[in-house]
């Protein structure tokens, strides 16, 4: 049962709006320390061993925001799914409350062909590169199937999406609304059917609450897997190409608002 302890969410929302801000700051200190990381030269096993521990911390960064997220849906999973503290942009572009999980693969062959392309004098003198320009046969073979999966659960998620989305007008709810009008018309209390109504809006919620957690278990699950077919140094590049598309487009957004 979805739990109400935040009056109207507005509780909710300010508080996880200074988490989501401070997250960004997390986020900010995660990039600089990837970007660094990514500019050693070191090939070594203990360089090999130190960007496997970075990218486990980065990990486990976007693992508890999403625990956080988690939490804070329970309270109030509608303002999860359009959160007022991103840019109208941002929102308007959202798959159920987050980023698009195929998108991770889009965002890794984009940075695979810049990379490709600003190394190619290098690499047509002999010269090889360890980052994303990289990538070999085998790796993006399971990439293409990593993305056909997600490709199919994202599709799973969208029709439960659908089905909760459809339910507001199955036959109890326009029952409901029904009764309700015309309690209202002949200026009735409705205080009887307000038990109805809680009910049956909870069990929307609930179904909302499940969506969304797919949703989001299926963005931090495609994150991971990417992470595993990735050589410690492609890590690295993917984790910053991703940091800077988020914070980059969080702020393109913001200010956009702000002219408005």
């Amino acid at each position: 049962m979805m739990s109400s302890t935040s009056k109207n969410g507005v509780e909710n929302h300010t508080t996880f709006h200074k988490y989501f801000e401070s997250w960004l700051v997390r986020q900010n200190q995660d990039l600089d320390q990837l970007v660094r990381a990514s500019k050693d030269e070191n090939t070594n096993n203990n360089h090999a061993m130190s960007l496997s521990s970075l990218i486990q911390r980065v990990v486990k960064h976007y693992e508890e925001y999403y625990t956080e997220k988690s939490r804070y849906a329970n309270d109030d999973v509608a303002g999860m799914l359009h959160p007022s503290w991103l840019s109208n942009l941002e929102d308007a572009l959202l798959w159920i409350g987050g980023w698009r999980p195929s998108m991770a693969f889009h965002l890794l062959y984009s940075k695979s062909g810049i990379q490709l392309e600003a190394n190619l004098h290098e690499l047509m003198r002999g010269f090889s590169s360890s980052d994303l320009g990289s990538l070999s046969s085998n790796q993006l073979e399971k990439i293409d199937e990593l993305q056909h999966r997600t490709i199919r659960e994202e599709r799973k998620i969208s029709e439960s999406s659908a089905k909760v989305q459809e339910s507001v007008a199955d036959t109890s709810m326009v029952e409901l609304s029904h009764v309700v009008s015309e309690l209202m018309r002949e200026q009735r209390d409705v205080e009887e059917e307000e038990e109805k109504i809680k009910r049956n809006i909870d069990k929307r919620e609930e179904g909302l609450f499940d969506v969304l957690k797919k949703a989001d278990d299926l963005r931090l699950r495609t994150l991971k897997e990417i992470l595993k077919i990735l050589t410690p140094i492609q890590g690295v590049h993917f984790l910053i190409a991703a940091a800077e598309l988020h914070l980059r487009f969080h702020e393109w957004g913001m200010k956009k608002d702000a002219r408005q």
